[in-house]
């Protein structure tokens, strides 16, 4: 489990096919003595495992393999050298939850539709894929990239955001543009409770 507040941002360092997986290596500044073996990293939203590492400079550089599904539900496929990454290490017990829970399985990948910059700060026009919009909630949360982000007003199928001068300088969405993909996992008590609405 993740809380979607981002801990760092990593950088691609190569990307080798392996038949149906991709084996990718990731830079970071982790300290790499507190990486282990079969680890969870969440990137941009998607958890996965640290199968290698080592250290690099004054962090570390560790390998993760993204199967054939990782690569078709989500931007994985569209990693190559020198893409940055949002990174968050699992949740710890006793650890601070500050954002919302997150599972790092994400649920589909949505589409930034434009991007308004104003004093510091960015409003963000995201459009989800439809058979997601209904977990789609004013106020609500929902990871966008890994991060744990609140839902300011829903319209159909989009639905904005505003980050603050802060989140747009510790993690990628400062450099997101319009056109870009965006990986998307919807909050799981809104999962939760639509099914029960069905069910009924």
């Amino acid at each position: 489990m993740f809380t979607g507040l981002v801990s760092d941002v990593g950088e691609v360092l190569s990307v080798e096919e392996r038949g149906g997986l991709k084996r990718l290596r990731v830079a970071c500044a982790y300290d790499p003595a507190t990486i282990q073996l079969g680890a969870s990293i969440a990137h941009n939203g998607v958890c996965m495992t640290v199968v290698d590492f080592g250290p690099r400079g004054q962090g570390a550089w560790y390998d993760i393999d993204a199967a054939a599904e990782t690569l078709a539900v989500t931007t994985a496929g569209q990693w190559r050298v020198g893409t940055k990454l949002n990174l968050e290490r699992a949740l710890k017990i006793g650890d601070e939850l500050g954002g919302h829970l997150v599972s790092g399985h994400v649920d589909g990948v949505a589409k930034l539709r434009a991007r308004k910059d104003f004093d510091g700060m960015a409003h963000f026009d995201i459009e989800a894929p439809h058979a997601l919009a209904k977990f789609i909630a004013e106020k609500g949360s929902v990871a966008l990239d890994g991060a744990s982000l609140t839902i300011n007003k829903v319209d159909g199928d989009a639905f904005t955001i505003l980050l603050i001068p802060h989140t747009l300088a510790v993690t990628i969405w400062g450099a997101r543009k319009a056109g870009d993909d965006i990986n998307i996992e919807v909050d799981v008590m809104a999962r939760y409770a639509a099914r029960l609405s069905e069910a009924k």
